[in-house]
């Protein structure tokens, strides 16, 4: 065999030695990928064009990753979107027909949620229930009442704050700032008076235009009055009398113990006091306006009269802390602050909306068509219980 140049076995000697290097360090970076990959976590895609070979069924995937990664998001969406359902519990200081009318009207908005009413008028007998089931909360809802009733619960952690998207279209003076209540209704406080009942017993005399006017000898035992203790009337009228003497509680005492032998009956409900004065139980008694003028309209034979310094209150909704159904008494919350609502509302009981846009009832009276005291509804709120037992002390109740 003729042997070949010395000029291609070097070349084909360093080819080999070449080859036999470029091996070494194959292997050697096959060996070490995977240590390398652990230590600096995963490959970089560019790692990828080193090998000429073309792309196996096995790295498919990996190439359609960046198609399924977004999908995840879109299958959450429907679940954060999701509306509450289930059912709420409303504790409510509304009357009877406003609770029926109120009930249907959120169930038509809100197909899925079901409403238990537990209605006791009395803001105060609700307020105390909140507090008697406060380690076991039974109520998603306490709607109605003076926002003097809602406003100690939230102070006592019983509410959960909640700032309803329809709320900052609502005077910051009628809801709290941190969300505990929320006002949705004005009432201004007046005289309930039985127009037959005076005519035929007080016929000449003219009728009271003021709160002294309740005091005189010959009206002993012809009044009723909300009792202060269970009502958000009878709480303002009392409070009402001592801003009427610019804080002068002593002066305001002596009113309530002048007042006190005219008053036949404390009613447990504003509602109850109205319904009285129209039988012809009781001639007279201070009590909620939009009331007087919803029993007016019924036929009874009533008259709302708004003496001076009288005074107002905001109605509100609030959320109870640990309820059975949170997510569902926001929902309540928010219908509750609509237009829709309001008006509904306004149709119902004559009372005044806190949404500008709502006009009022036909007769009922508005905040500038009164003459208001200056009430100051925090210092009142701080000091409900305060007063109410030296209003107790005062007429030996």
């Amino acid at each position: 065999m003729r042997s070949c140049p010395k000029e291609i076995q070097d070349s084909r000697y360093a080819s080999r030695r070449r080859f036999l290097k470029l091996a070494v360090l194959a292997t050697w970076a096959t060996a070490t990928m995977p240590i390398l990959a652990a230590c600096s976590g995963p490959a970089p895609a560019p790692a990828a064009p080193k090998t000429e070979a073309k792309p196996t069924d096995a790295a498919k995937p990996a190439a359609a990753a960046p198609t399924t990664a977004p999908a995840k998001p879109a299958e959450s969406k429907p679940a954060a979107a999701a509306k509450a359902g289930g059912k709420i519990s409303v504790y409510s200081a509304l009357n009877e027909s406003t609770n029926n009318a109120f009930v249907e009207a959120f169930k038509n908005a809100n197909a899925g949620i079901d409403v238990e009413i537990l209605p006791l008028v009395a803001a105060g007998e609700l307020q105390t229930r909140i507090r008697t089931e406060k380690n076991a909360p039974k109520a998603d809802v306490f709607i109605g009442g003076s926002s003097e009733f809602h406003d100690p619960l939230g102070n006592e952690g019983l509410l959960e704050p909640y700032k309803s998207p329809n709320a900052e279209a609502i005077e910051p003076a009628f809801r709290d700032p941190n969300g505990n209540w929320t006002g949705w209704y004005l009432g201004i406080f007046g005289i309930v008076l039985n127009k037959d009942r005076w005519d035929k017993e007080m016929a000449g005399k003219p009728k009271p235009t003021t709160w002294d006017d309740l005091t005189a000898t010959d009206l002993a035992g012809k009044l009723d009055m909300p009792d202060p203790v269970k009502t958000g009337g009878g709480y303002i009228f009392l409070a009402n009398q001592v801003f009427r003497f610019n804080r002068d509680e002593e002066k305001a005492m002596e009113f309530m113990k002048k007042l006190h032998p005219n008053v036949g009956q404390y009613v447990g409900t504003a509602p109850q006091g109205i319904e009285l004065v129209g039988q012809g139980q009781f001639l007279m008694g201070p009590n909620w306006g939009h009331d007087i003028l919803t029993a007016a309209s019924r036929g009874q034979p009533v008259e709302f009269i708004a003496p001076e310094n009288t005074a107002n209150e905001v109605g509100a909704v609030s959320i109870v802390k640990g309820g059975p159904n949170t997510a569902a008494a926001r929902t309540f919350v928010d219908w509750v602050l609509t237009r829709e609502a309001a008006e509904l509302n306004v149709k119902l009981s004559n009372r005044l909306a806190v949404l500008k846009d709502v006009p009022p009832a036909p007769g009922a009276p508005t905040l500038d068509k009164v003459k208001l005291v200056d009430y100051d509804r925090p210092w009142a709120t701080e000091n409900k219980d305060r007063l109410i037992k030296k209003w107790q002390a005062a007429v030996g109740i």
